[in-house]
């Protein structure tokens, strides 16, 4: 007969893990002899490295019981399915794994990777972090908002980037969105603006958005305390005929089909 010692060193364990085998009834406890120790035999030790050996394989212990209770076939088949179980947690590992290392970017944050790749052209153009950083916390927005739609969203935004007018448009963020009144700048970006916005809308590309007016209205408003200057170019483009930012909800008709001075 053993002791609880002898058995532990038999079977590879500690002293520590055959009393937590005892307490969680994965070994079956013996009586105490008259002095009051446990005495273990032989099968003892066999079912003791046979747990070792399952929980060394990575059986969950809690899985452990059903295994050394099972007969050949049912045992196969309890194997296969943990296996099966620790497969889809180490691609839920993986994945974790690859959205960390996507996070130590920063940008990926809250932003699907079409939208990251969009903010990494617009640096590519020149564009400055301020305006990158108001860009990016908007697209969070959006992206919320319409999850499904962001995508295509982000296909059509790539487009416009071959427009001359919007790549000169951007032209003007490589520093501080920060301009006074009367700054030059200020009217060619309303002119610009002006362009697109008459080309958008002969297009039919204006309204149906699928925002609710309290996000647009959250979106102009961001817009506008984050960089003054934009409130110098929307005043411009508002002495126009033109309202709205996020959303154009007014436009002058006497402006459309016509042919603004080149900037």
């Amino acid at each position: 007969m053993l002791t609880i010692s002898q058995l532990a060193a038999y079977a590879g364990v500690t002293v520590r893990a055959v009393r937590h085998y005892h307490k969680v009834g994965l070994l079956p406890e013996p009586e105490r002899d008259r002095s009051g120790y446990r005495n273990y035999d032989a099968a003892a030790v066999v079912r003791l490295i046979r747990i070792r050996t399952l929980a060394d394989a990575g059986v969950p212990l809690a899985r452990v019981q059903d295994l050394l209770d099972a007969g050949p076939e049912e045992f196969a088949d309890g194997v296969q399915e943990i296996d099966r179980d620790l497969r889809a947690e180490i691609r839920r590992l993986q994945g974790t794994r690859s959205r960390l290392s996507q996070l130590a970017a920063g940008e990926h944050l809250a932003l699907p990777q079409s939208v990251v790749g969009y903010l990494d052209r617009l640096r590519g153009l020149g564009v400055g972090e301020r305006y990158i950083e108001l860009e990016r916390d908007a697209w969070i927005m959006i992206a919320a908002q319409v999850p499904d739609l962001i995508d295509s969203v982000i296909a059509k935004k790539h487009e416009e980037l071959d427009d001359p007018d919007m790549v000169r448009l951007y032209s003007f963020f490589t520093g501080e969105p920060d301009w006074p009144a009367g700054d030059p700048r200020i009217v060619e970006v309303a002119d610009i603006l002006e362009r697109l916005m008459i080309r958008a809308v002969e297009a039919g590309e204006v309204g149906g958005d699928g925002f609710d007016d309290q996000f647009v209205a959250l979106m102009d408003s961001t817009m506008l305390e984050s960089a003054p200057g934009a409130e110098l170019v929307l005043a411009v483009l508002k002495e126009r005929g033109w309202s709205g930012w996020t959303r154009i909800e007014r436009v002058p008709a006497d402006r459309l089909n016509t042919e603004l001075p080149p900037s």
